[in-house]
């Protein structure tokens, strides 16, 4: 008998297990993966990024769980020694499209508590030699992480507290009887008193296991990278994004300078055929007839039929793709591409084709389910795990 079982062994489920240990010192807890291996999908990823928050709605949860987040990610990592790289980001304007919205996100920093300084274009080309644009924006506090490593480091912390990490545990089936859940894989059943699922893009599957009944998907999108070849790596000092386009429901392609030393050019955002392949043109069959049958798909599609055209035009074509990097980095070349893995982000959908951006729990009487930790969750990771475990233990 466990007090709590966690499922998934991604950056949210081991930061709500800690958070858990911490709320309920003593207790038992136990998370199960699937995997072989922790942070295998979404949480390894990522473009290794510690948010500001400085895009979310003012006074939103989003908001201030990324400004929460980010300072308890970089504290977290300096005691456990994980690599972090503060350099700071540069959100470039290339005309006066983009310079407007710029001033819109000058006064959002303001009212998030994030600092941000305007940068004009004699600035910017100080700051970065290899980046054109007519102003910026920037955010000091946005870093690189290494954030498979940070996970490694929170199942050191929930270990020493008395938890227990299992990988290879896929889960099969959940059934509540009274006063317990039972959790059954392929090897055995656990008993617990209390199960949190943070599955990511399994988190619809887990939560009909459990009986939950929701108009909500998993719909999987593919983000595609590229990494810049080693005596490139250095073609910019800051992380560099565009200017967010309001229109668009994700960043656009950035260049992220990695703890590693590498540069990554990416990510798109293309409609995925497998929810856990990540070589490109994996199909998953019962993927693919989930997405098909799915009305929200349709409504989603029907929506943003010129935007996923982009997607895929720049998916099919590499120079379509270079064209996107060029747009602030023109001294960028079609051999600086090089391949570098895709990420699968789960993107929740409502039946009516919206896409959910802001957090989303279903319970039972003792099962508690992660719908939707939308971006940036991983840099919001610790005081998510703190949020999600005060409503499994209310």
């Amino acid at each position: 008998m466990h007090d709590f079982c966690v499922i998934g062994g991604g950056i949210v489920g081991l930061a709500t297990a800690l958070a858990l240990l911490e709320a309920r010192p003593g207790s038992t807890v136990v998370v199960c993966e699937k995997e072989d291996g922790l942070a295998r999908h979404q949480s390894g990823h990522s473009s290794g990024v510690v948010h500001s928050g400085i895009y979310y709605e003012p006074g939103s949860l989003k908001a201030r769980l990324c400004r929460e987040g980010a300072a308890a990610t970089k504290a977290f990592a300096r005691e456990h020694g994980v690599p972090v790289r503060e350099l700071g980001k540069l959100l470039v304007a290339t005309g006066a499209a983009d310079a407007a919205r710029l001033e819109a996100l000058v006064d959002r920093a303001a009212r998030n508590d994030v600092v941000a300084h305007r940068v004009s274009r004699t600035e910017l080309a100080e700051l970065e030699p290899n980046v054109a644009g007519v102003a910026a924006l920037h955010v000091p506090v946005t870093a690189s992480i290494d954030y498979v490593a940070l996970c490694a480091a929170m199942e050191q912390v929930v270990t020493a507290a008395g938890g227990e990490v299992r990988t290879g545990v896929a889960v099969t089936a959940i059934e509540e009887r009274a006063g317990v859940v039972r959790v059954s894989t392929a090897g055995e059943d656990l008993v617990a008193r209390r199960v949190v699922a943070c599955a990511g893009l399994q988190a619809d599957r887990v939560a009909r296991m459990a009986g939950v009944q929701d108009d909500v998907r998993i719909v999987p999108f593919r983000g595609e990278y590229f990494r810049l070849p080693d005596h490139r790596a250095g073609v910019v000092r800051h992380l560099v994004y565009p200017v967010p386009d309001p229109e668009l429901p994700f960043l656009g392609v950035h260049l992220t300078p990695m703890v590693d030393g590498r540069t990554t050019v990416g990510p798109n955002a293309v409609l995925g055929l497998s929810r856990e392949g990540y070589r490109k043109g994996s199909v998953q069959l019962r993927d693919l007839r989930e997405i098909a049958g799915f009305p929200g798909f349709w409504h989603l599609a029907r929506a943003n039929v010129r935007t996923g055209a982009r997607e895929v035009a720049a998916s099919v074509s590499k120079r379509r793709y270079l064209a996107l990097a060029r747009r602030y980095c023109p001294s960028l070349e079609l051999s600086d591409l090089l391949p570098e893995e895709a990420g699968i982000r789960a993107q929740a959908v409502s039946r009516r084709g919206e896409l959910l951006h802001d957090f989303l729990f279903r319970r039972t009487a003792r099962t508690l389910h992660v719908l939707n930790a939308p971006s940036p969750a991983a840099t919001s990771a610790l005081p998510i795990g703190r949020e999600v475990a005060r409503r499994a233990l209310d």
